[in-house]
């Protein structure tokens, strides 16, 4: 791991040292991943870390090479307190829309939890609603300023990319390994060729059906 990495996780955990100092109860970091995707789910993790014991290589999932995601992945799991994942199906987006759902994902991520936090980093700038305002923060790059956040990023991100690998064997048409559902052009020709799968999310593609529909026009 070169210098640079491992200032910026020494960073990071030093962040979140500073704020256990002040909180009563563990710190909890907790990120989402798939809010822009046209298919497949939301997925949320929750994770508490000992900010003590820094872990190698914690950084902003989005900074990380898949195989150094994958590593992580399982180093996080380990090593972490506690931790959990939750997720939104691509129906219950299309029913409540991606910001709810992204924040629905992160509160059931948290009720999974087997510890007891005082207070809850949030990457962004949504409140989780059903959450005591005074046991949660926002805090905007938050996968790139706490290790906590940073550390839910991984798994989250592992986490989706593999469901999504998983959806790939059953509608291979689509690419989804390589795409992870995003809004490629190969995905997107794809959709006008064969239409929309379970794991699409309709509303996300209403302008794509509609182009669709014009060819018929």
């Amino acid at each position: 791991m070169s210098e640079k990495s491992k200032k910026k996780t020494a960073s990071l955990f030093a962040y979140d040292r500073a704020i256990a100092e002040e909180t009563s109860g563990f710190i909890v970091g907790v990120d989402e991943v798939g809010r822009g995707p046209l298919a497949g789910p939301v997925v949320s993790a929750a994770v508490c870390l000992d900010t003590t014991m820094v872990i190698d290589g914690v950084n902003d999932s989005k900074k990380l090479s898949p195989a150094a995601r994958d590593e992580l992945y399982e180093i996080i799991r380990e090593k972490a307190i506690a931790f959990a994942v939750a997720s939104c199906t691509p129906q219950q987006i299309d029913k409540i829309n991606i910001l709810q759902a992204s924040l629905l994902s992160m509160k059931m991520a948290l009720d999974a939890l087997t510890v007891q936090y005082g207070l809850v980093l949030i990457d962004g700038n949504q409140l989780i609603p059903g959450l005591d305002i005074s046991k949660q923060r926002t805090i905007v790059k938050g996968d790139a300023t706490s290790a906590s956040i940073a550390a839910a990023s991984i798994i989250a991100k592992v986490t989706r990319d593999r469901i999504m690998d998983e959806y790939h064997g059953k509608y291979p048409v689509y690419d989804f390994k390589q795409n992870k559902g995003y809004a490629t052009e190969h995905h997107r020709n794809a959709i006008v060729a064969h239409g929309l799968c379970e794991i699409h999310r309709r509303s996300f593609c209403t302008t794509i059906l509609e182009c669709q529909l014009s060819l018929f026009d």
